[in-house]
């Protein structure tokens, strides 16, 4: 195996590793983002209050796909 190859083989497993690592960091922001969300919106105490009369799309699912 020539040195060429190596280093390309190298170079994935590094990128692979950063790629690991940026997912589990991303995670852990969106894991601290949703907590932060809940709280301001009492979602989870015991005397939360409705979100019935809260904004339509307060609350609701977002799309961060675009």
């Amino acid at each position: 195996m020539d040195m060429s190859s190596v280093a390309g083989i190298l170079a994935m497993q590094a990128g692979s590793t950063q790629m690991q690592v940026a997912t589990t960091i991303m995670k852990s922001n969106l894991d601290a983002e949703k907590f932060a969300v809940q709280t301001l919106l009492g979602a989870g105490a015991p005397n939360a209050p409705s979100s019935a009369n809260l904004a339509a799309g307060i609350g609701g699912n977002l799309d961060i796909s675009a």
